[in-house]
């Protein structure tokens, strides 16, 4: 028999067996071709070139993401396809085959998996491709036509880039049967049943686990300026190795203290599971390490999600405040400019402030803006009145500024007083920064400090005192009618004003938020979905491991009922460990990321830590009769 039937045959008898992991590759190759179907599609195209660019520019970036999942869900598919093959083709060895012909019945073997979960991915995202962009339009909110559209680009791009990636993996795997010794083969399945390990090397792992994520914490949290970013990709870096070290130090240890209680492991039948989590912990903690972390960036994805959501409410309703603001030369202008949109329509709300211009020398920022201008505090607090707007900021003293700035999508810097700002070679300390729409529109353009009113007259001769004149209409959708009219002012009347400032309500220049935030609620998906099925597909194949131990234990008159309820304690470890792991570190994740976008997300971390535990509540009772099953006792 050739060895392509050989395979073929174990392939089929064995298709049972495998579909754990043919489905969890499929759904890998569906969403990444999902993604690569929006990429492609031209329904987004109406939302306009920037829109468009900016959703391609997150969606690419979300694509590298995915395929760095894609890299490492391969590799611990086939890992774990390898582990269980040796234990089963190293009975060829005695009937004379090679270990190179042995490796080519594996590299047959792993390839026709590989071909039925590309098969199975391909088909289903063709089915569905359409349903997941209404999807992604529904939760966005945005008008945009669907039309389904078969192209075969995003088949070859997902199919080039899967394919080399698990042929990678597939050579791997033959140069490690070839490599591996007769006895390797035959006794694959017992190698790696360690007892205990050395107290002394978990106890260094743990104080190095809890030191590192610790650490990493610690720069999650910390407020600061640009250093923000490496604070955050170091915390990343520091999280993972952490939690990699947690699993591979401090919980074993843990385990292997209550397994050294005697008063302890005596009791309830522990002796049955305890010893089998000491044994499962020495070769699955990377397993569960990878799982908590996956559940990390699921619930960190949601988070960015909602986060976006609202600052994209914010920036509307920043951008809402004014529709028309023109600057004067001289006061005194509001009559004749309510004359000119009273044509058209209704005011709703209006109000005027005077300001001072600087010139860029005269502020020195740590910072560099555009413009520069000064407020009066007493001047704002009347505006917000008339605007209906909040102030709650303290009358600053005589050596203190108050930053009115924009509304950013999402600052790095985190640490905003205690900020020196020199005006005119003098020093001032920003105590605050506010982000409420005062001026509207116009912080966009020139970044404002607010100061008590005696400081504002000493600073009138620094620059130009201007007059804005803000107005809210009735009937934004009347926009365009006012603005026609109040954009020829300052031709018409140079030395009365300056210039004019529109707000259009039309405009969806960040439509691509809405898209992302989409994008996130799938990826948050995607990430559960992977983790749940790295457990379901690890505890499926330590199932059959623990078949001659459960077999010898019924033998030796322990009750199936025993048994069972054994397993349903080793099972509730595998799959709260990484759960409370992740429980824990998603709180700073979360709040680190709520600072940078200055918003509360501590209800989004609560319902998303709420859903994954629904899921694997969900996941624990699903792989309890699987490994019933496959470990003999049902």
């Amino acid at each position: 028999m050739s060895m392509t039937r050989l395979a073929l045959q174990n392939f089929k008898t064995s298709a049972r067996n495998y579909l754990s992991l043919v489905v969890s590759l499929a759904f890998t190759i569906l969403i990444f071709f999902n993604f690569q179907c929006v990429i492609d599609s031209d329904a987004f195209d109406v939302l306009g070139e920037k829109n468009r660019r900016n959703m391609d520019i997150s969606i690419q970036v979300i694509t590298v993401v995915l395929i760095c999942f894609m890299i490492f869900f391969i590799w611990y598919a086939t890992n774990v396809f390898l582990t269980r093959r040796k234990r089963e083709i190293g009975i060829y060895v005695f009937m004379g085959l090679t270990n190179q012909k042995i490796g080519q019945l594996y590299m047959v073997e792993t390839s026709l998996i590989g071909l039925s979960s590309l098969v199975l991915g391909l088909g289903v995202g063709m089915l569905t491709s359409q349903l997941f962009q209404m999807v992604l339009v529904r939760l966005s909110d945005i008008a945009v036509e669907i039309r389904f559209r078969l192209s075969l680009g995003p088949v070859w791009r997902v199919a080039a880039m899967y394919l080399p990636i698990y042929l990678i993996f597939v050579v791997k795997g033959y140069a490690n049967i070839v490599r591996s010794s007769v006895l390797e083969l035959v006794s694959a399945s017992r190698k790696n049943e360690f007892v205990r390990q050395s107290t002394g090397l978990l106890a260094v792992k743990a104080v190095l686990g809890v030191g590192t994520l610790s650490a990493g914490y610690y720069l999650a949290l910390k407020d600061g300026g640009m250093e923000v970013m490496n604070n955050v990709l170091a915390a990343v870096v520091l999280v993972i190795i952490g939690v990699y070290l947690l699993f591979g130090g401090m919980i074993p240890l843990l385990v292997q203290g209550m397994a050294g209680r005697k008063r302890f492991l005596y009791k309830k039948e522990r002796t049955l599971w305890v010893n089998n989590i000491i044994f499962r912990m020495k070769r699955n903690y990377r397993t569960y390490a990878m799982v908590a972390v996956l559940m990390l960036c699921s619930v960190t994805a949601l988070a960015m999600g909602f986060a976006m959501k609202n600052r994209y409410t914010e920036m509307e309703h920043f951008r809402g405040t004014w529709q028309y603001q023109v600057m004067g030369i001289q006061d005194g202008l509001d009559k004749e400019l309510r004359g000119i949109i009273k044509e058209d329509n209704e005011i709703a709300c209006s109000g005027e402030i005077p300001l001072l211009l600087f010139q860029e020398d005269v502020v020195e920022s740590m910072y560099e803006h555009r413009g520069y201008g000064a407020l009066s505090w007493s001047a704002v607090r009347g505006l917000a009145r008339e605007a209906g707007l909040e102030f709650s900021v303290p009358e600053p003293g005589d050596d203190e500024v108050v930053n009115v700035t924009q509304l950013y999508l999402m600052s790095l810097i985190t640490n905003k007083s205690d900020i020196t700002v020199t005006i005119d070679g003098r020093p001032y300390r920003q105590v605050q920064e506010t982000s409420v729409p005062y001026l509207g529109i116009f912080q966009e353009h020139i970044s404002f400090y607010m100061v008590n009113d005696r400081i504002y007259e000493k600073m009138r001769p620094l620059g130009a005192e201007v007059y804005l004149y803000n107005y809210r209409i009735a009937d934004p959708e009347n926009f365009a009618a006012g603005r026609d009219k109040l954009k020829g002012l300052h031709d018409r009347q140079p030395e009365r004003y300056q210039g004019c400032t529109f707000a259009d309500p039309t405009a969806s220049d960040a439509a691509w938020i809405k898209v992302l935030y989409s994008i996130c609620i799938f990826m948050f998906m995607v990430f559960v979905l992977a983790s749940g099925s790295i457990l379901f597909m690890r505890i499926y194949n330590d199932a059959f491991e623990d078949r001659a131990r459960y077999t010898g234990l019924y033998k030796i008159g322990v009750e199936r009922r025993v048994l069972g309820r054994a397993v349903a304690h080793e099972l509730l470890f595998t799959y709260a460990g990484p759960f409370l792991v992740m429980t824990v570190s998603s709180w700073f994740s979360v709040h680190a990321l709520g600072k940078v976008m200055s918003t509360d997300l501590l209800a989004v971390n609560i319902v998303s830590v709420l859903v994954i535990l629904v899921f694997y509540t969900g996941c624990y009772f699903f792989s309890l009769p699987f490994y019933r099953r496959n470990a003999g006792i049902d």
